[in-house]
């Protein structure tokens, strides 16, 4: 396994690179210096690093307080640490997990593709997806039913998967617009989960603001009559700025706990019932345990056995296992 820690026999090995390093800081005036460190806490800033930092310290000092009730995400090891799903694939941008059946469902959206995959990450079928606008994220419902989110649109479509490989098209979709907080520079809904026991979807916007909703009475309203209830948990993500952008999200039945994935934080964050944080891990090498940093994760889910996936784009696929 390869590491991107610099150890120190490598600085001992390097004393030219140390003076020169020295020289060109030297030659710095007191404004050049001042705007370097003011840029490395902006950098720093927007990258909610000193709140990531200081979840990593409480997680760290007061461990699991209730065990069993948590997913504690420290408690978790990579076990396939990203695996291409496919040559050629590009552009994987969700991930759940197909409890019916048992496999891992992912969406891409360039082309627009639903994949059919299983839990090791090899793929199994695809989906072309025609008539869609930016497929960025997905959840299963049960009984087949899959619900899409539509970034530029905010929309959720809900579709049914066909029995064989074929076209699915956007126009037999059944569809809610959640045209809150709209943004012209494709920072819409890029996640969607769902709590099947109270029949509640969340649907993630990424940022500019990172927005929080969940949507009550989903199924029930496709089934029969419309009543559907939105409430705004933005509060949520603005309570601790643990990532600088929300990618994706889910729902743990078990505990009732929300997990949030950043893709420009590399990270993914435990938030209970109330909102209040849980647990962090991280996806850096450095951190997390990793070969290299995942380049840009966009997808999570978990299975019946509580094992943790993570896909990033290009077409990278991550397992972890609970120690």
């Amino acid at each position: 396994m390869t590491t991107q820690t610099l150890t120190q026999d490598r600085l001992r090995a390097h004393p030219r690179q140390r003076r020169r390093l020295r020289v060109r800081l030297r030659s710095l005036g007191p404004l050049a210096l001042l705007a370097l460190v003011a840029g490395l806490c902006v950098q720093a800033y927007r990258l909610c690093l000193v709140e990531q930092l200081q979840a990593h310290w409480q997680n760290y000092r007061t461990g699991d307080t209730a065990p069993g009730r948590n997913v504690w995400l420290p408690g978790y090891r990579v076990t396939i640490d990203a695996k291409p799903i496919a040559p050629g694939l590009r552009n994987l941008s969700g991930i759940t997990y197909d409890y019916d059946h048992d496999r891992l469902l992912a969406i891409t959206n360039m082309p627009m593709e639903l994949l059919v995959m299983n839990k090791e990450g090899d793929l199994e079928a695809r989906y072309p997806l025609v008539g869609f606008e930016d497929t960025e994220g997905l959840t299963y419902l049960g009984g087949n039913r899959v619900a899409i989110a539509d970034e530029d649109q905010q929309r959720l479509d809900v579709i049914t998967l066909p029995p064989r490989e074929q076209a699915i098209l956007a126009s037999s979709a059944q569809s809610i617009t959640l045209a809150l907080g709209l943004s012209h520079n494709n920072k819409g809904f890029e996640g969607v989960t769902y709590d099947t026991r109270n029949d509640r979807l969340f649907a993630i916007k990424e940022r500019d603001p990172q927005q929080l909703y969940s949507v009550s009475g989903m199924l029930r309203s496709i089934q029969g009559p419309l009543n559907l209830t939105v409430t705004d948990l933005t509060a949520w993500v603005e309570r601790g700025r643990y990532g600088r952008d929300l990618s994706d999200g889910y729902y743990d039945p078990r505990t009732g706990h929300l997990l949030l994935l950043s893709d420009q934080s590399m990270n993914i964050t435990e938030l209970d019932e109330q909102g209040r944080f849980v647990s962090i891990r991280s996806l850096r090498s450095n951190l997390g345990g990793l070969q290299q940093d995942a380049p840009q994760a966009e997808g999570l889910t978990m299975d019946k056995d509580g094992n943790l996936y993570v896909v990033s784009e290009p077409n990278l696929f991550y397992q972890f296992q609970k120690r």
